[in-house]
């Protein structure tokens, strides 16, 4: 694939060439002005060098869209809650939150800010839209599930990067617990609102750790890890190079966002990221009322007088199925995303106080009669997230961290960063090293953090934003979304063990290279085993079956390896008790059907719940009532009548992912190693299923010494079209946590036209 010019490159360097190493692209750069040139490695992934950075932006753009047509034109109509035009009834659910929660409208929004206010970086993402444009239709005919959905491509907006980028990471933060909480505190007491944190889970997660040069062969720092995503296919990031004389970048991109925003390497710096656990998004119990024409609402603001909420209708085309309206309201707050009883008027059809005609609690928000459901399905609840209110995402940080030469460069860009929160690592050849959060937290009343808050309470509004903390780096750095750095920020973390499993690997060795982080990666070691098993040996009176699979257990090394039978009885024995801590008498009011929209429902099920707090439930003196112990007896019994003790854990540990459209041909998926609470992060839900649908959704290895000595993965291939070379030839050897070299000489790549 080529832009303008077929014969532009007419010589290359590979770069090992010294200039390499100062951050500098390769020389010469070839291509002549307004034009750019694609070129791929073994792996199918694009290297694109161009005149200038909007040239490369465009090329950008254009590559992504040939290369992955189906799966950009899914997420824009996903961001615009117009999914179901296409995929029918079951997309329903997310549209009509898409629609609600104003994503589109928040990008657009933030895109006419950053117009106003920077263009150069809004004529660089338009620049990105603008490939897009030009690729949609040939990379559209590559790929038959257009015609299967009846879809056809329409142009791109400018501001469809930044919709892509918010609606991927609406629910990172987890807001949905809030309501959990506020059901677990109703129905076991106020002592216990956070008796299920896992810490845990989260939509996404990561690992990631540094190591300075000291303890590395090259004498150069190495970065390495891997972000925990729900697995799809097409993957969710994209390997590509991207080359113009500014600069030289290799990365993983997130498709239908221009520049490399979570991982790069620009040759003389590098930087990656992981998920900081902060909390940064509030629901607010909103008081309604609607006036005699039904049009007219009103919300109770903290001023004590009704405000108008801003209204209007939306329709969401159903490709088989009726059109469904949807009601869109948004307050002073935020955007109205449950609607008390479908109706924003429903138990607050009065001025009356508060408190009385809404059952509410009016400290905490919490209520007791009809308009306060614990799980929200009857409050009327407003989403309160900062690109809405601060009218920015960010986005000026993604081309200055492609002009990166330093570790003070990625930090003054970052400096700038908003959505999502993140924890970042980086180094650069000079020594440097960064280890700090960014991103944009309100400060705001504590309660906020936990759980929905009454919006007519005025100690509830967001007083500015909080101070991203940075730390020193001493020996090794790692991330790996437990507490530490961004303490201050979140509520709920990851448990301790992937990120202390990390750190005693690193402590192992002092010639770490960028090869022996595969070892790190592919870690199976599974500490949050320990309080199930540590209570069989108190069991008496066991039957036979039973004995023999205690002992075995016992024996067990505690690792989910791939081949390992053990490993797949420990899964039973853990599925069994948690499904019947899940049937105790003491959880009764949490083991319904959830409530309210179907989108916040998978932080709403009990079992799942209970899966990923198993750890902390089996040791925590909350809830004396529950007798743990023989609930864990009866689960062993039950595991040694009814498992195999031949059936090695990849067998049922398979990875799931998800496809927009179910590809009726594909292969049977890989099984795996790890878990969800290992440094292979395959996620089970414990209790629930044993297969995987979130793993590492890339793997990296950047080395400062030598770029072309770096390695990445991701779990299928560089193509998102089904059935091509490149689709899924990543896949074996992201199965056994194997990486691929990353290519940098110009000379070794193979270039494209169309």
């Amino acid at each position: 694939m080529s832009g303008k010019s077929e014969s532009s490159v007419s010589s290359v360097s590979s770069e090992s060439d010294p200039e390499s190493h100062t951050g500098a692209p390769d020389e010469p750069h070839g291509p002549t002005p307004e034009s750019y040139d694609v070129f791929r490695d073994p792996w199918g992934i694009p290297h694109l060098r161009a005149s200038d950075e909007l040239e490369l932006a465009r090329a950008q753009g254009r590559v992504t869209a040939f290369d992955r047509a189906w799966q950009l034109e899914v997420e824009r109509h996903r961001a615009e809650g117009s999914s179901a035009s296409f995929l029918g009834p079951d997309s329903v659910v997310w549209d009509r939150f898409a629609r609600q929660s104003r994503l589109a409208d928040t990008a657009r929004l933030c895109y006419e800010a950053m117009e106003a206010d920077d263009p150069a970086t809004s004529a660089w993402v338009r620049a990105y839209v603008d490939g897009v444009n030009e690729g949609m239709a040939a990379g559209a005919a590559r790929d038959e599930r257009f015609a299967r959905t009846g879809l056809a491509p329409s142009p791109w907006e400018p501001w469809v990067p930044l919709a892509i980028w918010v609606a991927t990471h609406i629910l990172f933060a987890g807001f949905p617990t809030k309501l959990w909480r506020e059901r677990v505190a109703r129905a076991l007491g106020e002592e216990t609102l956070t008796l299920f944190a896992t810490d845990g889970p989260r939509i996404a997660g990561s690992n990631g750790w540094m190591v300075p040069g000291d303890r590395t062969t090259t004498g150069a720092a190495i970065i390495a890890g891997d972000p925990h995503r729900f697995i799809e296919d097409p993957g969710v990031y994209q390997q590509i190079r991207l080359s113009c004389p500014e600069y030289d970048v290799l990365g993983l991109a997130v498709p239908g966002v221009p520049g490399l925003a979570h991982f790069g390497h620009t040759g003389s710096a590098a930087w990656a990221i992981t998920n900081a656990m902060s909390d940064y998004q509030d629901l607010y119990v909103e008081r309604l009322r609607r006036g005699g024409d039904g049009a007219a609402v009103e919300a109770l603001s903290p001023d004590g007088v009704w405000e108008p909420v801003a209204r209007h209708t939306e329709t969401i085309a159903v490709a088989g199925g009726d059109d469904v309206e949807v009601e869109i309201l948004e307050t002073a707050r935020g955007p109205v995303i449950v609607h008390a009883d479908g109706d924003p008027g429903a138990g607050a059809a009065t001025d009356a106080a508060p408190d009385t005609a809404t059952g509410a609690d009016s400290r905490t928000g919490t209520g007791t009669g009809t308009a306060g459901s614990a799980d929200g399905s009857t409050w009327t609840l407003s989403l309160r997230y900062p690109p809405r209110v601060r009218r920015d995402l960010g986005f000026a940080a993604l081309p200055a961290l492609l002009r990166a030469r330093t570790v003070a460069d990625i930090d003054r860009a970052l400096d700038g960063w908003a959505e999502p929160v993140n924890v970042v690592h980086a180094a650069d050849t000079e020594g440097g090293l960064l280890h700090r959060v960014a991103g944009a937290v309100p400060l705001r009343h504590d309660t906020n953090r936990l759980r929905p808050v009454p919006a007519w309470e005025p100690e509830h509004a967001w007083q500015g934003w909080a101070p991203t903390p940075a730390e020193p780096v001493q020996g090794f750095a790692v991330m790996a979304n437990a507490r530490g750095i961004a303490s201050p920020l979140g509520v709920e973390f990851a448990p301790p063990h992937r990120a202390d499993r990390i750190r005693e690997l690193l402590s192992g060795s002092a010639d770490w290279s960028p090869k022996a982080m595969a070892d790190v990666h592919r870690d199976t070691y599974l500490a949050s085993a320990e309080p199930l098993l540590a209570l069989l040996p108190g069991f008496e009176e066991l039957t036979p079956a039973a004995q023999e699979l205690r002992t075995r257990l016992l024996a067990w090394d505690r690792r989910m390896e791939a081949g390992s039978t053990d490993a797949t009885l420990f899964s039973a024995l853990r599925t069994a008790t948690v499904r019947r801590l899940a049937a105790d008498p003491v959880f009764a009011d949490l083991a319904g059907a959830p409530a309210g929209p179907a989108v916040f429902h998978p932080w709403l099920h009990l079992v799942p719940k209970i899966g990923y707090a198993l750890e902390g439930l089996l040791t925590s003196s909350l809830v004396p009532e529950l007798d743990r112990a023989a609930h864990v007896r009866a689960a062993l019994e039950e595991t040694a009548a009814a498992n195999s003790p031949d059936t090695p854990w990849a067998e049922v540990h398979r990875l799931t992912p998800w496809q927009a459209v179910p590809d009726p041909d594909a292969p049977e998926w890989p099984g795996l190693g790890g878990d969800h609470d290992c440094v292979n992060a395959t996620s089970s839900v414990p209790g629930f299923t044993d297969l995987t649908a979130r793993a590492s959704a890339a793997r990296y290895v950047w080395d400062l010494a030598r770029r072309e000595d770096s390695l990445w993965a991701v779990p299928l291939g560089a193509d998102g079209v089904t059935g091509t070379p490149h689709h899924r030839d990543q896949l074996p050897l992201w199965a056994r946590c194997e990486l691929v070299p990353v290519v940098t000489d110009w000379t070794r790549l193979t270039k494209e036209s169309i």
